[in-house]
């Protein structure tokens, strides 16, 4: 398997530094973190049709309510 010109050794040696750098803990963190990140993008892009929906709604609410 080669991912970009590496092989499974060479990854593996990637992966010993970037523990030894970052810490097991500290990885763990960033990992839910950048998965939280990525949940509440796809939300957001699911949500956008239905904010657009909502924000007209409260748009026009709010033009009636000026209005009178």
């Amino acid at each position: 398997m080669r991912i970009a010109g590496l092989g499974v050794p060479e990854l593996l040696i990637i992966l010993a530094v970037v523990v030894l750098l970052f810490g097991v803990g500290r990885l763990s963190k960033i990992g839910s973190e950048l998965g939280r990140g990525i949940r509440e993008f796809r939300v957001g892009l699911k949500g956008d049709e239905e904010n657009t929906e909502v924000d007209s709604q409260v748009e026009t609410a709010a033009e009636k309510k000026t209005t009178e």
